[in-house]
């Protein structure tokens, strides 16, 4: 595993995989991407998943995989990069979540897991799960998007992603917050802000007209500080194209994961953009999001070192 200090990606990942899969009817008063599931969700998703891991692993990536647990009932666990991020300097941090039936998915038993069963260090855990007393959320990954090597934390304000809660992050980690406000085309908060941008070594995926008009010029201008912007549209941030990730192979190649939905909304140009970039890995997830959320949500990177 590639667990320098100053490296953007990863190859592996935490995935999580549903016991019972449906959309959430909490998360969806703030979730304008949730849908209503199929009859047969949980057969369709447990499916999606599987294929998941399988093309993920052909494709040279590290997959670790834990299961959920019948009991308590927890719709949303097959997005884990909500309540847990890891660090090159051994860190683990577990998040606040705004909705109270996703607070149950924080689980010791996977934390522990990554040294007693997967040969990891751990060498400090910053639990600011606590922020929920104060009202205050920050739902890890979703709501953070790291230029992990620039050490700047990309925040759309929400009422999953509280200014008070980066602060908090950047605070204990050395980051320099970067926060704005992004909405929909019904003026609607965009809820994470990992569904309108991702950051990869070279590039960043961004709907910029998502950004409030006050404040475009200034993120406009972090984003391109160290990467190339490739823009995508209001629409096709409804089809999750701003939820990409960007890994990297055992051989240390890139590999930008989409859902086919993003990769079908895509233009020439921007394909073309990216793959002068990255290899493109587009997975058939359309049960999973329902949900509403994509690949990227359901991949908790790992950057821990090996012990």
């Amino acid at each position: 595993m590639n667990t320098a200090a100053n490296q953007q990606t990863t190859d592996t990942v935490l995935m999580v995989r549903p016991h019972r899969f449906y959309s959430n009817p909490e998360t969806a008063i703030t979730n304008a991407f949730q849908t209503p599931e199929p009859d047969d969700a949980t057969t369709l998703a447990l499916s999606e998943f599987d294929a998941m891991v399988a093309a993920l692993s052909d494709a040279g990536v590290r997959v670790i995989v834990e299961s959920d647990t019948p009991e308590p009932a927890t719709p949303d666990a097959v997005f884990p990069n909500n309540w847990l991020s890891t660090h090159a300097d051994g860190t683990v941090i577990t998040y606040p979540m705004q909705p109270q039936s996703r607070r149950a998915e924080r689980r010791q038993d996977i934390l522990d897991g990554f040294k007693a069963r997967h040969g990891l260090t751990v060498s400090r855990h910053l639990d600011l799960s606590t922020l929920e007393n104060d009202g205050v959320y920050l739902e890890g990954t979703g709501s953070l998007i790291l230029d992990r090597v620039g050490r700047r934390a990309f925040a759309c304000f929400s009422p999953r992603t509280d200014p008070k809660g980066l602060a908090r992050f950047c605070e204990a980690t050395s980051y320099e917050p970067v926060g704005f406000t992004a909405c929909d085309q019904d003026g609607v908060p965009v809820y994470h802000t990992n569904v309108m941008m991702c950051i990869g070594r070279q590039i960043i995926v961004a709907c910029v007209e998502s950004i409030d008009n006050d404040e475009r010029g200034r993120v406009v201008d972090a984003f391109c500080a160290h990467h190339d912007l490739v823009p995508i549209t209001l629409g096709q941030m409804n089809q999750f194209a701003g939820n990409m990730l960007e890994l990297s192979t055992g051989d240390g190649e890139a590999l930008l994961v989409m859902s086919s939905t993003a990769f079908n909304s895509l233009d020439a140009s921007q394909r073309q953009r990216l793959e002068a970039a990255c290899t493109l890995l587009p997975l058939d997830i359309p049960t999973i999001e329902t949900a509403g959320g994509s690949v990227r949500c359901m991949l908790a990177e790992i950057f821990l070192p090996h012990a």
